[in-house]
């Protein structure tokens, strides 16, 4: 879990550790350049917009997204890595009215999925971007080739269905097409996502998920105690010599505008 400065645990999921093989390959992607403008679409915590801003060193980096708790935690690691070209802004990246044909390059790690409707959103996200400009982004595919959400699925009776609204290849580069954007491609990512160095470790990290978070929280509940049983159980068979582990494959998608 995200942990502060002084070494007290935050009530916030620590999505960078979870994701730390996936965003090697991510970031190889995205290619930041020394003179790039960097808009990073819910960019969490800011870790991948850091690492844009570090690598747009005559450039910047905006990360935006619509959790003022995580934005928050980003400026702070922000100002104590000593980062002065990149800022972040408390937006919903599918209304919000961003410069016209400002960025180089847009880029998302798992924050593209969640759009209402994703069409009109990567339209106005492509209005902020110069002719050329990149679009590279993370995204799962479906949730029977993620082990991870495969067992939250178990655990949650109604699972939500919005990060896998981008894993159908077909459908997604068909919305970015009607968005402006061109050259849409795929390519596989198979990294397993990290909850921990140990099972109870894992299980005090899991209970920080927004999906789970009420469900295996609430007191006094039957119900509550055997989700809690079934996922210690099951982190528990997922753990290894490095850690616990399960199995996922995502997207990464680039693009041109």
């Amino acid at each position: 879990m995200t942990v502060t400065s002084k070494g007290q645990h935050t009530e916030l999921f620590d999505y960078d550790a979870e994701l730390r093989l996936h965003n090697e390959h991510f970031r190889a992607a995205a290619r930041v350049g020394p003179g790039d403008r960097v808009l990073d679409v819910g960019c969490g915590t800011g870790q991948s917009t850091r690492e844009a801003a570090r690598a747009a060193v005559n450039g910047s980096a905006l990360g935006i997204d619509v959790s003022a708790r995580m934005l928050e935690r980003a400026r702070r690691l922000s100002d104590v890595q000593g980062l002065t070209n990149v800022t972040y802004q408390q937006a919903d990246a599918q209304a919000h009215r961003f410069p016209p044909a400002r960025f180089d390059l847009c880029v998302s790690r798992f924050g593209a999925m969640f759009f209402a409707d994703p069409v009109p959103a990567f339209t106005n996200i492509g209005r902020a971007l110069r002719p050329g400009a990149r679009l590279v982004l993370l995204v799962w595919q479906d949730r029977d080739r993620n082990e991870w959400a495969s067992t939250l699925s178990r655990i949650r009776a109604t699972p939500s269905p919005a990060p896998f609204s981008l894993a159908d290849p077909s459908t997604t580069k068909g919305i970015l097409t009607a968005a402006g954007f061109t050259e849409v491609d795929f390519t596989d990512v198979h990294e397993p996502v990290y909850y921990g160095p140990d099972a109870a470790t894992a299980l005090d990290n899991v209970l920080h998920l927004a999906e789970l978070k009420d469900l295996l929280t609430a007191p006094g509940a039957a119900k509550t105690g055997r989700a809690r049983a079934r996922l210690r159980t099951t982190l528990a068979a997922h753990a290894t010599d490095d850690g616990v582990y399960f199995d996922s494959r995502a997207w990464l998608i680039t693009a041109r505008y």
